[in-house]
């Protein structure tokens, strides 16, 4: 079986929307503005591009990301060769991003969890909420690597899905605070 992992930079009050400055949301770029940068709390990127085989995203993020993450080679250069799994409803083969790795459209989270049920190494999932809450829902998750922001951001996307779910019990692995209040915090989800 696959390991499925969430990573997210999130606010301490939960949101993860447009951390890195996409538009549309009233605090976008949060994660580069509010606090100083601090090297060793981003490590935990590098060791999940390293550890991860296949990336799972959701349709917004991988367009959004696929804008970027290809000009961008020095950092990115397993994840843009890695493939990657878009559940999608909406996108359609003629709109895959060319020159981005092998690219399948998964249909259902039946496929995810098929596709997590399969040999091999982790799958990581980043941004993607509504992939998430699909995912939490479901309960496929089976880590959190979360990076979280000594900030509060009010409204915006949530990280966690606001269904009425049962208590899904983590256990704490792993975890860090940096000098800019940055809070690494790494989880298993107890089955």
């Amino acid at each position: 079986m696959c390991q499925l992992i969430v990573t997210a930079f999130t606010s301490l009050d939960g949101v993860m929307e447009a951390p890195g400055g996409e538009p549309g949301y009233h605090n976008a770029g949060w994660s580069m503005s509010s606090v100083e940068f601090d090297p060793a709390a981003y490590e935990i990127k590098g060791s999940e591009q390293d550890q991860a085989e296949a990336m799972v995203l959701g349709r917004v993020s991988y367009q959004s990301f696929g804008a970027v993450w290809p000009s961008m080679e020095e950092q990115f250069e397993k994840y843009n060769a890695m493939p990657k799994y878009v559940l999608s409803t909406s996108l359609r083969k003629n709109e895959l991003i060319d020159g981005w790795g092998d690219t399948q459209i998964l249909r259902s989270t039946a496929e995810v969890a098929r596709l997590r049920a399969g040999e091999g190494g982790p799958l990581i999932v980043h941004g993607s909420a509504t992939l998430v809450h699909s995912l939490q829902e479901h309960q496929l998750i089976d880590r959190y690597h979360l990076l979280v922001f000594p900030i509060l951001l009010g409204s915006g996307k949530r990280l966690f899905s606001e269904a009425s779910l049962a208590t899904q019990k983590l256990q704490l692995v792993d975890s860090a605070v940096y000098s800019n209040g940055i809070q690494k915090n790494i989880y298993d989800v107890v089955r």
